[in-house]
């Protein structure tokens, strides 16, 4: 059978787009299309997440509904990669019979050669699935090549990690840290705004441990200067690190930076000491309670977003409750949070004095009350400011959604300007006054430049 074109599906996060675009590149030098939608391929490509259960339930979803597309005749082949290949390999042999063939993380670039081993006769499913620990990095084949759109763009510029955190198995399955040469990223930053990216955004499992494995003076803040020296105008963040990770060079290079955002996305987890030994995390105590004056210091106009973790083997009320202090004297700009699922294989598993479900859902509830006031309360104040914006979309009544720099991609909130001209196309930095606000999303107006 001849298989032409292939249907992407990236399931997770940002860096399982990357390695999206990875693939999607070695199909393309390989002289396969990539169809616009799935359902109009010959083969669907199900690049899968498995840091949680939900996650893991998204992706098997998606692998029935492609293997019955196939068996109505619709496809001709359904492929399995990502991180459910890589940390269910056997498992998922036996759950998911009618998948053609499985690739492992470090397997990307057998992609072509696995198609074409599917042209021919062949029986059984494909496992391309490498024992042991990942060992690879990748750079794109096709440098400019992204799939979140024209406007911004994602660069992986390491891959694993070398965290022990209670709670995470990503470890286990993505190996350990492995940070890209900066030739390579620099090279695919120049080719993104070369074809039009306004904004790139630098993503690994841990942003600020980048360079250390290599062991020769390589680090975030350097790469950041040389990205800076580049020319255009263009934006850069990076997604996430560790706040006990951010050297005074770090914030140095951020407060001079002409085209670094100062956005800093350091998840946090807990503030209790007790919760953050039992998660393994006990070298972040130190800095928990230093490092927002730190930066907003250093950097004065510093966003920060963090994440928070309820539910912990445990934590007790009196722990939930001085986490809640913390959050509303910290006030963050942006806060995520979410319920422990115990992992398999994860050290926090097995861990005595879970709180009931019942409990940790109302700690939810209350930790994104509190932060749905504060973030309401610093998007007021920002009412009236005269800031940058990115143009993202540009609808055909002329109003836009636009992104300022205190926002990043996908999870914080959005910006809407009810109309903007007919000259302005998504990609355009424009000036705006932020209006009003509308929940965790504000209102905006353009500010022409005579004005």
């Amino acid at each position: 059978m001849k298989l032409k074109t292939i249907g992407m599906i990236s399931l997770g996060c940002s860096k399982n787009l990357a390695d999206s675009e990875v693939m999607a590149g070695f199909l393309l030098k390989s002289g396969y299309t990539l169809a616009p939608t799935p359902d109009q391929a010959d083969v669907i490509l199900i690049n899968t997440c498995a840091f949680i259960e939900s996650a893991r339930a998204e992706g098997a979803e998606n692998i029935l509904a492609a293997c019955a597309h196939k068996a109505s005749g619709h496809c001709k082949a359904v492929l399995v990669a990502g991180c459910m290949a890589q940390r269910y390999r056997e498992q998922m042999l036996e759950a998911f019979p009618d998948v053609d063939a499985f690739l492992g993380v470090d397997e990307l670039n057998h992609l072509p050669d696995i198609l074409r081993t599917l042209e021919k006769k062949h029986t059984g499913p494909l496992l391309r699935v490498a024992d042991g620990l990942p060992t690879h990095t990748f750079d794109k084949p096709v440098e400019a090549l992204r799939l979140s759109g024209q406007v911004f763009a994602y660069v992986k510029i390491a891959e694993g990690c070398d965290h022990a955190c209670a709670f995470c198995a990503i470890p286990q399955f993505r190996g350990h840290l492995r940070s890209r040469p900066m030739e390579a990223i620099l090279s695919e930053v120049k080719a993104l705004l070369e074809t039009g990216a306004k904004e790139i955004n630098l993503i690994a499992q841990d942003v600020t441990a980048y360079g250390r494995d290599l062991h020769n003076g390589t680090s975030l803040a350097k790469l950041l200067q040389e990205i800076d020296k580049l020319d255009g105008v263009f934006w850069v963040r990076w997604l996430y690190g560790f706040h006990n990770h951010v050297s005074d060079e770090l914030l140095d290079t951020m407060a001079r930076a002409h085209h670094i955002l100062p956005y800093f996305d350091l998840p946090i987890q807990h503030c209790s000491p007790k919760i953050l030994r039992a998660m393994r995390r006990a070298d972040t105590i130190q800095a928990i309670n230093t490092f927002p004056s730190r930066l907003r210091t250093a950097v004065p106009t510093a966003t920060l977003r963090t994440t928070c973790m309820v539910g912990f083997p445990g934590e007790t009320e009196a722990d939930f409750q001085a986490l809640l202090t913390y959050i509303e004297q910290v006030r963050f700009d942006h806060l995520g949070a979410f319920i422990f699922s115990p992992e398999e294989n994860t050290h926090a598993a097995n861990l005595p004095d879970l709180p009931p479900p019942e409990v940790a859902q109302r700690r939810l509830n209350d930790l994104m009350l509190l932060q749905r006031r504060i973030a309401h309360e610093r998007n007021r104040d920002r009412v009236g400011e005269v800031v940058s914006a990115l143009v993202l979309e540009r609808n055909k009544d002329g109003s836009a959604i636009v992104r300022l720099p205190h926002q990043g991609p996908e999870v914080d909130g959005i910006t809407r300007i009810a109309h903007i001209g007919e000259d302005i196309h998504p990609g355009t930095f424009i000036s705006v006054k932020i209006t009003g606000t509308r929940g965790y999303n504000l209102t905006a107006k353009v500010i022409p430049i005579h004005d």
